[in-house]
């Protein structure tokens, strides 16, 4: 069983000039919020794996289907997703979309995710 932390001070603030520094620059709750709700449309395996095939080559469903081994119902769900949280963009030829990357941030993003994890 994991042991909890203790505060032994008395008093409500020990720094009050580093609150008060934190607290001017700290994001708005509807920034904060819209932060989550990026990260959430990261958090899945399958969105990531879309995003990475998307950072690669423009693709259409029937593409990310064979690639990845889906329904094309499935990734057109995920694509959905991702289409209503910025990060990937379509044009249509014809009766066919195709999907990339929203912008190069999203690519920097995935990216940055990458590099952290396989420290």
């Amino acid at each position: 069983m994991k042991e909890k932390e203790q505060c032994d001070c008395d008093c409500d603030v020990i720094h009050e000039d580093k609150v008060e520094r934190a607290r001017a620059v700290m994001p708005d709750a509807k920034d904060i919020c819209d932060l989550a709700d990026l990260y959430k449309a990261f958090a899945d395996g399958t969105r990531l794996r879309i995003l990475w095939a998307l950072s690669c080559e423009e693709l259409c469903v029937c593409d990310l289907a064979v690639l990845l081994g889906m329904t094309k119902s499935a990734i057109s769900h995920q694509l959905r997703y991702l289409r209503l949280a910025n990060l990937v963009k379509f044009k249509k030829q014809g009766k066919i979309a195709f999907y990339s990357l929203a912008d190069d941030h999203v690519k920097d993003i995935f990216e940055r995710g990458f590099e952290h994890v396989r420290e």
